[in-house]
């Protein structure tokens, strides 16, 4: 048992007769994922500072969309390479030059596993009866041991999830409409760009943060999974479990203010009420915490290989080897987490806009590379070989993602730092839609020019996606 259930792949492609599942899967999985207390705080910015109701539901609703249907098309990669998305970025960057982006990606994961672990660690310091220091290293522990374990047991997690998350949610959600005025909250709507904006700027980050990970979780379906059904099953369960939960988000904060701006937590389990119930929603809220942070951890992990390896050779990694890089990605999170865990709502907000800003070429021109120039078609043994197909290092891939990191700054509104042409659009973040179409065009227009890099329909060597490839 022990054999099955423990992952023996990372960064090598699955081989068909390993493959199992439907795009179904997809759905229960990011449905899980995304009915979790992150994804209420982060709807709640959209109030905090300074929407309105009505308009903070529409804008979060076009972002989770739009962002949720870039995050899909990656997802929809996964059966047809059998991959993990991030070494997917040597068909773009070289074998060497992903390092890059990949770099930036493991920061995120640092970055979404400590922000998880604070809210998740005091709902396990209330359960455990212990501090919220205490609360954060527990749960950081019980996260690197599931993610240790891999692929099937996060999809078992995220079907149990999805469920009670569900439930709680539900329960949740009556008892708010108990106290809240919702026909007063409705009608309280004036329309302003700039909120809109930051509204639909909060969920499409969240949702394209996914991105460079959400094709792990799609890679050992058969390869004969529809793509359309990949699609539209990821699309589905991550667009309504984060409209869900931000929604969730936005009446309470609409409702409660600072009751819930103080403590975010307590606040959700107290509108519960007390004892046993108390009790299971501070486990529900960890349980929605540990399918995510689950995914951060993995992700992280992988994608340290893949950096590694580029430079390394390396295409499998021994059990060892899984658990310390692992480690490494649990240690330096809750670092993180217990250095920022006293101010948290305004890091949070300038952490997901800032990560927009470097994922969005990333999305760009990996999925017009392998949609519009590569047809879906890549040579995966020269993913592993500096001198091969993809070289080491692709500079017009690497030059056209630096040109669309910087195109985006003028129009960045974060804490830190606010673009010029942010006060003339009257203090709208555009930024995420020019990362978008800058690159995108970019890149369309230097690769078509040469299409050596792209192996033909049947192959010019060992190509493509055949099961030998492993």
């Amino acid at each position: 048992m022990a054999e099955s259930l423990v992952e023996r792949r990372s960064i090598d492609v699955v081989p068909d007769d390993e493959r199992h599942g439907t795009a179904f899967s997809q759905f229960t999985l990011w449905l899980g994922a995304n009915l979790q207390i992150t994804a209420v705080v982060t709807g709640a910015l959209a109030v905090v500072f300074g929407g309105d109701v009505v308009w903070s539901l529409t804008g979060l609703l076009l972002g989770n969309l739009l962002g949720g249907a870039v995050m899909a098309l990656h997802s929809a990669q996964g059966p047809k390479l059998g991959l993990p998305q991030m070494i997917q970025s040597r068909a773009q960057f070289g074998v060497r030059g992903a390092v890059v982006p990949l770099l930036l990606v493991i920061l995120m994961y640092v970055g979404f596993f400590a922000s998880g672990s604070v809210l998740a660690g005091q709902a396990t310091a209330r359960l455990t009866h212990t501090n919220d220091t205490t609360g954060i290293i527990v749960f950081a522990v019980i996260t690197a041991v599931v993610a240790a374990v891999g692929y099937r047991v996060i999809h078992v997690l995220g079907r149990v999830a999805s469920v009670i998350c569900a439930l709680a949610f539900i329960y949740l959600g009556i008892r708010l409409l108990d106290r809240v005025d919702l026909s007063a909250l409705l009608s309280d709507a004036h329309f302003d760009l700039p909120m809109f904006l930051l509204a639909v700027s909060l969920s499409a980050s969240w949702q394209l943060a996914f991105g460079p990970y959400v094709a792990d979780y799609s890679r050992y379906l058969p390869r004969t999974t529809s793509g359309r059904a990949t699609f539209w099953w990821t699309l589905s369960g991550s667009a309504l479990g984060s409209q869900w939960s931000m929604t969730f988000g936005v009446l309470v904060a609409a409702s409660a203010g600072d009751a819930f701006l103080d403590n975010q937590v307590g606040y959700v389990v107290g509108l519960g009420g007390t004892g046993l119930i108390a009790s299971l929603l501070y486990f529900v809220i960890a349980l929605g915490k540990l399918t995510i942070n689950v995914l951060n951890t993995y992700g992280g992990f992988m994608s340290m290989v893949t950096s590694i390896s580029g430079f390394r050779g390396q295409k499998t990694l021994s059990p060892r080897g899984r658990a310390a890089y692992i480690a490494l990605i649990m240690v330096a999170g809750t670092v993180v987490a217990l250095l920022g865990k006293d101010s948290f709502l305004t890091s949070f907000k300038d952490f997901l806009l800032f990560l927009l800003t470097f994922f969005t070429p990333w999305s760009a021109i990996n999925l017009v590379d392998y949609y519009l120039i590569s047809k879906e078609r890549y040579d995966i043994p020269a993913l592993s070989d500096p001198d091969g197909r993809y070289g080491a290092w692709r500079w017009d891939a690497l030059t056209v993602y630096g040109v669309g990191v910087l195109t985006q700054l003028p129009f960045l509104a974060t804490h830190f730092y606010t673009g010029p042409l942010v006060e003339p659009l009257g203090g709208a973040d555009i930024s995420w839609i020019v990362g978008l179409v800058v690159p995108a065009a970019l890149y369309w227009l230097l690769a078509r020019r040469d299409t050596s890099h792209i192996p033909t329909e049947r192959g010019d060597s060992p190509t493509v996606t055949p099961a030998s490839a492993a």
